[in-house]
């Protein structure tokens, strides 16, 4: 696969999206979706894949260390069976999902919006429910019991 293949893939999402402006979607690299910056990229490293970088938000000072033992739950529990990540952008100190979608013959736009809206819905869940809540709340999602694991 080639980066023709990763510019195809990013015109058919903005064409089942009905995004205007395919071309400087791609010389931006990135969209912008119910709130969250959403990074398409295609690495000389990787040239067989498509990465999707989701920023999900700031995580608040004080609760960094609780966040992160939630991230790496997720990992272990949620993103392992995908080609996921989740972790912390070291400049910006924001939560950021990256996953990994191999360009083969199966993926096209629709299957790669739905992939989006999936993964917009974890957004959501890590904003909500865990970056954005007041102090009870997040306590009760970090009381160990692991129900705040959304799959």
């Amino acid at each position: 696969m080639t980066f023709k293949r990763f510019e195809e893939l990013v015109r058919e999402l903005c064409a089942q999206r009905e995004i205007p402006g395919a071309e400087s979607v791609l010389d931006r690299g990135c969209i912008e979706l119910h709130g969250f910056d959403i990074m398409l990229n295609n690495f000389d490293g990787d040239p067989e894949a498509l990465y999707l970088g989701f920023n999900f938000g700031a995580i608040p000072s004080g609760r960094a260390t609780k966040v992160y033992r939630l991230m790496l739950e997720a990992n272990i529990s949620v993103y392992a069976q995908d080609q996921a990540q989740l972790g912390v952008d070291a400049d910006t100190g924001t939560a950021q999902l990256i996953v990994r979608v191999p360009m083969v013959d199966d993926i096209d736009g629709p299957w790669l919006d739905e992939t989006i809206t999936h993964y917009l819905e974890h957004g959501k869940y890590w904003r909500d429910t865990i970056l954005g809540t007041d102090d009870a709340m997040f306590e009760g999602v970090c009381s160990g019991d692991y129900r705040w694991i959304k799959a």
